[in-house]
């Protein structure tokens, strides 16, 4: 069994199963990752792949097993390659991080500005997503770290730390009725049809949380997942718009009225997580302290010690988190 063959069917797995592809990633031939392949499964006496003539159809679940300590060897590899790296050179390497549109448009742009500045040899390489996409990505060893306010929670494996608080904002066109009322209710929002967030997106659960105790039925008329794409539409008269107060921009968004929201919606939480396990460098440790500057290097590696998830909730109970 060779490292270079789990290579392959882990990278096959995540291409769909799409071998020229793949072969295309990894800059190799096709029938070379093949032939691997066949070796693999002809050492271990199991298909890991299913095939119709020469296609792959599924993941057998011998395959699935396989795959799964195939995945842990290799974050294993990785994490011996990365501490190889610190000692040989500290301000060298790569960071990968999943986010949302939403941290990478309003919160990300300034933090990561600074950190290219301080570290010019480390490459910086980000993925958006779902928040479940961007869960995965962290939970799989695809990226190192994840940037988002839902789903992360749902991964047993990730050390998931607080970072800061954020609320909503409505926004109307200048002339639009509720710019007239000094203190909005929920219920003069649900007279009007509603222009926001795509389900799991940006804290959409904590806005239907908020109507669903009031006992009201707005109606959504059209989401998003992007704030920018929800503005637009807001602009065309399509309905009130309910975004992240941090996607409003005084100068870019002057032909719309922000109105004040967080009397009306619980505050959500922007969280950042890794996998358990994951070999931190010191200019990770550095990123994190410059998204979340109260995530010094010493309550991350505290966090990190957590043995489970209710410790780690234990840690920041009495930390007072920024808001924006």
């Amino acid at each position: 069994m060779k490292l270079q063959q789990l290579r392959y069917i882990w990278e096959v797995a995540h291409h769909d199963l799409n071998v020229s592809a793949t072969a295309q990633s990894l800059y190799t031939s096709q029938p070379g990752i093949s032939k691997q392949i066949r070796l693999l499964e002809d050492e271990l006496g199991v298909e890991i792949f299913s095939r119709s003539g020469k296609h792959l159809t599924r993941i057998t679940p011998a395959g699935e097993a396989i795959l799964k300590t195939a995945g842990e060897i290799l974050r294993k590899v990785d994490s011996i390659k990365q501490v190889a790296q610190e000692f040989s050179n500290e301000k060298k390497g790569s960071l990968s991080l999943a986010t949302t549109h939403t941290q990478a448009r309003y919160a990300l742009p300034p933090v990561i500005k600074t950190f290219i500045e301080r570290y010019p040899e480390v490459s910086l390489h980000m993925h958006q997503g779902t928040p479940m996409q961007i869960s995965e990505m962290a939970a799989d060893g695809t990226v190192d770290f994840a940037i988002a306010t839902e789903a992360l929670e749902l991964f047993s494996d990730l050390v998931m730390m607080p970072c800061y608080r954020w609320n909503r904002c409505i926004v109307v066109p200048k002339d639009h009725p509720l710019c007239q009322i000094s203190r909005l209710t929920l219920e003069d929002v649900a007279k009007h049809p509603l222009v926001t967030y795509v389900f799991g997106f940006t804290g959409r659960s904590k806005l239907d949380e908020a109507f669903i105790e009031r006992g009201l039925a707005p109606k959504v008329v059209f989401t998003a997942a992007d704030a920018d794409v929800i503005k637009t539409y807001v602009r065309l008269g399509l309905g009130v718009g309910i975004i992240a107060r941090m996607a409003y921009n005084e100068e870019l968004d002057d032909d719309l009225v922000a109105i004040d929201a967080s009397h009306l919606f619980q505050s959500s939480v922007t969280k950042i997580g890794f996998r358990r396990g994951t070999f931190l460098r010191g200019y990770m440790y550095e990123f994190i302290e410059l998204f979340a500057p109260h995530l010094s290097r010493d309550i991350v590696t505290e966090a990190y010690s957590c043995s489970s998830r209710v410790e780690v909730e234990e840690l920041f109970a009495n930390i007072e988190l920024p808001a924006t």
